[in-house]
């Protein structure tokens, strides 16, 4: 029996592609003005948020936990929490790239970035997803 095949659609590539330009266009300014360390750490923040996204785009229906109760209040919470974290990273990545732009000091945003990033991997392969 033939089945066709999966529709496999660029625009689920969009998001974490032009995420990965911002990254290569950030990092490229930022050695030019002679700023190589900064460069390195904003493109890996960038890098690692686009692998994020990338690895986030074909994924289901978040699964419901014990420790989330069941039913709505559970989806409403879980999606909550979900949507909470999304947010903050935007936001910690996002300063992290202004602030290197500015010239300004940026460590503190590049821990909360690599805190995030080692957060969210942890949990994958804790909760079972694996990578």
């Amino acid at each position: 029996m033939w089945i066709a095949p999966e529709r496999r659609s660029l625009s689920r590539w969009a998001v974490p592609g032009l995420v990965l330009g911002a990254g290569v266009v950030v990092g490229v300014v930022l050695a030019a003005d002679g700023r190589s360390g900064t460069a390195l750490v904003a493109l890996a923040a960038l890098i690692g948020y686009s692998a994020y996204l990338a690895y986030r785009r074909n994924e289901p229906a978040l699964p419901l936990s014990e420790g989330f109760g069941s039913g709505h209040r559970a989806r409403a919470h879980l999606r909550a929490a979900a949507m909470t974290g999304d947010v903050l990273t935007v936001a910690v990545v996002g300063a992290l790239v202004v602030q290197a732009l500015r010239g300004a000091d940026i460590t503190v945003y590049a821990w909360l970035a690599a805190l995030a990033g080692a957060t969210y991997l942890l949990s994958a392969l804790a909760g079972g997803r694996g990578l």
